[in-house]
């Protein structure tokens, strides 16, 4: 997160701008020894011994994948966990991260500072230090880009492609509350009690990203991802690079309380539920003899595994309702384009 060279001041001067921004805001946050206090024009990383790097990134962009309106502090944490969700579903525990920032004209110093905050709580709760990054005037909306790097033994990166006829589809956590706190952040949803609201509204800002099963899905799962942009869609997805089809039961997709609440409400959400993005669970095929393991080993930190369908020959995804017929959905999952 270095200023671009084209300083034509003496160096005595005070910082202005981009130096000023970085020095006061991100470079307090900098102290791994390879991020060299973001002094540099690169950092350095080096992989533990008999490990490959594994690398991930994802842009925030408001109005797209965010709010105006959300906090700072928020936005920050939610960049970095996006990323440390995607490292967690291929096995890798995150080493460090790059910060990309395009800001606009109206983005002042309590943003920054709040926005900086939340970094820094993230950096020390997960372990996973600021390596550098760049920072840039935006004359559209704000774009927050998170690259971020972890390692895994070598060779034991858990692709998408690896899923096998009879394996398990199994699924972490619960899925479509981010969906429908999407939905409540917009106005919606005002039938629900405030609770219920509020809680929907907390997982859509600030996901919880399943770190601590990387070692267990990698140990257990033939194939992994994070759900990002929609249930039935990534499901769909997996089976594509795994050369498989999948059939999936919808009464099986675990919801939380507030889910069911909402669903309750309003059956018509369920299309939501299972395509809504950002829920940031670990979808995996699972060999059926390890999906007693892979629940065990998740039991410890509070998170469950739920089975949801298998894996089978041919191609193509089926989800099904109570009473076996085929769902049909307008949309699998989010998609940009």
């Amino acid at each position: 997160m270095t200023a671009r060279d084209d300083r034509s001041s003496q160096k005595s001067s005070p910082p202005a701008g981009e130096d000023r921004l970085i020095a006061r805001f991100f470079k307090p946050l900098a102290t791994a020894p390879g991020a060299f206090g973001l002094d540099d024009d690169a950092a350095c990383l080096q992989p533990p011994a008999g490990h490959d790097l594994v690398f991930t990134t994802d842009a925030l962009v408001e109005g797209v994948h965010f709010l105006a309106d959300d906090p700072p502090g928020n936005l920050a944490r939610k960049a970095m966990r996006v990323n440390l969700s995607d490292l967690a579903a291929k096995g890798a525990h995150a080493s460090g991260f790059l910060l990309s920032l395009a800001l606009p004209a109206r983005t002042d110093d309590a943003w920054l500072e709040a926005f900086a905050a939340g970094l820094k709580r993230d950096i020390d709760q997960f372990g996973c230090a600021l390596l550098g990054g760049d920072t840039v005037r935006s004359p559209g909306p704000l774009m927050i880009n998170v690259a971020m790097f972890g390692a895994v033994p070598e060779g034991r990166m858990v692709r998408r492609a690896g899923a096998r006829p009879g394996d398990k589809v199994m699924l972490s956590g619960s899925i479509g509350d981010a969906a429908l706190g999407l939905k409540v952040r917009q106005g919606g949803l005002a039938q629900l009690p405030a609770a219920v609201r509020d809680h929907l509204s907390s997982r859509y800002e600030l996901p919880l990203p399943r770190t601590e099963l990387a070692d267990a899905v990698r140990e257990q799962a033939s194939a992994a991802m994070d759900v990002s942009d929609g249930l039935v869609g990534d499901v769909a997805k997996l089976c594509r690079a795994s050369g498989v089809s999948a059939q999936i039961a919808a009464a099986k997709v675990p919801l939380s309380d507030a889910a069911r609440s909402a669903l309750g409400a309003d059956p018509a959400l369920r299309d939501a539920i299972l395509t809504g993005g950002d829920d940031y669970e670990i979808l995996c095929a699972v060999p059926a003899a390890n999906a007693g393991r892979l629940t065990a080993a998740a039991h410890p930190f509070g998170i469950s595994f739920t089975e949801i369908g298998t894996f089978g020959t041919g191609e193509g995804l089926r989800v099904l309702d109570g009473a076996g017929k085929d769902l049909i959905f307008t949309r699998g999952s989010f998609s940009h384009f």
